[in-house]
Formats: structure tokens, sequence, C-alpha cells
């Protein structure tokens, strides 16, 4: 009777249980893991309103007061959705507000988009060389690159068609090459090759080392707090072993010094890098984009490639189109230049603005896409190029713009060829390639 009477109350309390209220649409937990309101979003901020006091005052504001201010604005800049307010990235908001502002204001006169137009790309590289150094993942670029080509298609269709010099098959193409570029970026930015941790699906290992592994990983985990600190001397355990293995397999040691990545604990094939940005590594790694906010590698080449190519002759297009509307009789070179009259009128003037604001990044994703069929053509990734300068390796030709390491260059057409197929079926490299 007293085994019943003790058994009773145990069940009362699990039926007792409160569950989790859902969420509404402007709910979420923060940071905190406290529940919150979008409508909140200003109350209970000290370190904000110690920054604007401090701000008002004239008094510095130290780094950590900051970096707490934007920890905060980032957990509390939300929209509702279902199921609780989502997240918005704070990295994302700058273009949208900035880039239709910058434009309108250096349509206004011809020595304020001057200013403009040269500053814009000063602060972009700033913001780059500012996040790359922090080693930071931003979405800033690909919300810039992506509104870049929403707000410039929506200028081409409320400035430029109604003026009737553009026909219904160019509108089709440009507006088709739109979304050539949307199909290509998207493919791009898929997975580019990364290279998985052998702990997670190894066949070499057995099912029953593997059940070993975990109960000695569970026995030593016994007395300490937390479920997560078994699974991280199991996955310690397990990559340990793997590390183990691998050294046993690889040879010399100097070759496993080499191959051996200690951050993502795998074995590297050759031409694989590991990317400090991303923080895993990546087959044939070319380089790290922040326009996709992606690293560039043996399974998105293609894609990346394909979507400059098709950006450049859209873009192109787009302005000759332009051009030729707001500057009649002239070429496209010389309006470019000199277009007299086109600050008389704001719509032409902002169109103006545009096509300048549009040949700067044409120019910038032109130098890139060189740079890279030049690398493509002597069978080096950008990553190869860099080392190789760093380490003043390899031939240099036409003032750096070219550096041919020689040690995969198999001449122009047997490279491209092995570009061609890169993604589809394994290359075997010859016995120098291999690391």
């Amino acid at each position: 009777m007293t085994q019943k009477g003790r058994m009773k109350p145990v069940k009362k309390s699990k039926a007792e249980e409160p569950e989790l209220e859902p969420l509404c649409c402007c709910e979420y937990i923060d940071r905190n893991g406290e529940k919150n309101h979008v409508a909140a979003c200003l109350c209970d901020c000290q370190d904000l309103d110690e920054g604007c006091d401090r701000w008002i005052t004239c008094k510095s504001v130290q780094p950590e007061t900051c970096e707490r201010i934007m920890d905060t604005i980032s957990d509390r800049l939300r929209i509702p959705w279902l199921r609780g307010a989502k997240k918005v990235n704070i990295s994302i908001v700058p273009p949208l507000i900035l880039l239709p502002v910058f434009l309108r204001v250096a349509s206004w006169h011809f020595l304020l988009g001057v200013v403009v137009l040269t500053s814009l790309p000063v602060l972009a590289l700033w913001y780059y060389y500012l996040t790359h150094r922090r080693k930071e993942q931003t979405l800033f670029f690909l919300s810039l690159g992506l509104f870049s080509l929403g707000y410039m298609y929506y200028v081409f269709l409320q400035e430029v068609v109604p003026k009737g010099h553009v026909g219904p098959t160019q509108l089709a193409l440009l507006t088709c090459g739109l979304f050539l570029i949307l199909l290509a970026l998207y493919r791009a930015k898929k997975n580019p090759g990364y290279l998985r941790n052998p702990a997670s699906n190894d066949k070499s290992l057995g099912s029953s080392q593997i059940e070993c592994l975990n109960s000695k990983g569970q026995e030593k985990s016994k007395g300490f707090l937390g479920a997560d600190t078994s699974g991280s001397l199991n996955n310690r355990t397990l990559k340990d072993d793997l590390k183990g293995s691998s050294r046993v397999s690889a040879g010399s040691p100097t070759k496993v010094k080499e191959d051996w990545c200690a951050k993502c604990q795998l074995v590297r094939p050759a031409r694989a890098w590991h990317c400090r940005i991303c923080g895993i590594c990546v087959r044939r790694m070319d380089h790290h984009c922040v326009w996709i906010n992606s690293c560039v590698g043996e399974s998105n080449h293609q894609a990346f490639i394909l979507a400059l190519s098709i950006f450049l002759l859209t873009s192109v297009y787009g302005i000759t189109l332009t051009l030729d509307t707001i500057c009649r009789d002239r070429s496209v070179f010389t309006a470019l230049f000199y277009c007299p009259g086109v600050y008389a009128n704001y719509s032409s003037a902002l169109c103006f603005t545009c096509v300048w604001y549009s040949v700067i990044i044409t120019a910038g994703m032109a130098y890139i896409f060189l740079i890279q069929l030049i690398n493509i053509s002597y069978n080096v990734t950008e990553r190869e190029v860099q080392q190789a300068l760093r380490q003043k390796t390899g031939r240099r030709l036409l003032c750096g713009l070219i550096v041919d390491t020689g040690q995969y260059n198999r001449g122009f057409l047997r490279n491209w060829h092995q570009f061609s197929t890169l993604g589809t079926h394994p290359f075997h490299h010859p016995a120098e390639d291999i690391v």
C-alpha cells in the first residue's frame, strides 16, 4: 500500500506539467531564453541608453559597449512570422536603405554624383576589409547585389520604358537575362564541395567499434552535468581514433602534416583548403566570394562563372538600352562621358546616375571574370595564386596578372576540359599531383 501511495503523486506531477504555449506571430524567445515581444524592442536596453548618453555628452563609447549594443539590436530586430517572429540579419538592412537614397541624391547635381559614386566603392571596400579581417560572414554584399539588380530593373521600368524607345523584344531579353542571373546565383549558392568529417559517416569503422567508443564516452561522462559533455567526449574519441588511422595510412609524417586539417579533424585531398570564414574544408577551393556569401569550390565553380558571364552580358545590354534612350544620336561610349542636358530633367539624371553605378559594378565584375578565365586557363585556383605570391613561387606574367604555378598546368585545352568536368565524376590526377 505504501508503494502504491508513493506512485500516485508521481503520476499526478507528470500529468500536471505545464505545456509550452505556442508563440504568436509577434513573440519570440530572446538570447536570454525569455519570451519577448516585437513591440518591446526599445524597452529595457541599458547599453543603448548608456551609449546615447555618452554620445550626447560627447564622451567616447567603449568598444565593449558597442558590441553589446549591436548584439542587442541583432537579437531584437525581427519581423512577425508564423509561430514566432523571425530574426533579421542586420547586415541586410543598410543596402535596402542607403542605395536608393544615395542614387537619388547623386542625381541632383553632377558634382554630387561624382562624390557619391566615388564614395560607394570606397565604403564597400572598407566594409569588406573590416569583415575579412575579423573572419566574419556577412550578408551585406549579397543583399547589395540582389537589391542592386532589383532596383536597376525597377528604374528601367519606371523611367526608361515609358519613353517609348525600348521595344517588347528588348524588354523581354533584359527580363530573361535577369531571371537567368538569379537562377545561376541560386545554383552557385549551393554546396561548393564541403568535406565532411569522417566521424559522422565513416565506413571504415564498424558498428561494434563505434558502439564501444560510445560506451567508453558514456562511462567517462558520468559525474558531469548535462548531456553535451558525453557527446563531446564521443566526438573527441572518434576524432582521435580517426586521426590515428589516417596517420597510419598516410605514410610519411610530412605528408600527414600537410594533409591533416586540425580544425576539421580530417585528411584533405589534393587542392582542398580550409575556409576560415565558413569554418570548413572545401574541395578544390578557389576563394570565398562575399557576393554569394559562400565559397567557390569544385561543385559550384562552373555556376559561378556562368553567373558572372550572364551578368556581364545583361548589364552591358541594359546600359546600352538606357543610354540610347536618354542620349539619342550618340554612341554608347560618347554618351557615357558626354551627354548634354541630362541633368535638366530629374528622370534622365536618375537614369544616368544608375548607368554609372552599373558601369562601376560591371567593371569590378569584369575584372573578377578576367582573373577567373586566366586562372582556369592555367589550371590554378585563386587560393593557390595567393599562396604562390606569398611564398614567391611560380611564374609571373603581365605584371603579376598571370601567375603560373606549373604544378597542375596541362595545357590550355586540357585545363578547360578538366574545368568542364568538375563535379560530374572524380577526376584522376597524375601521380605528381597527389600531395
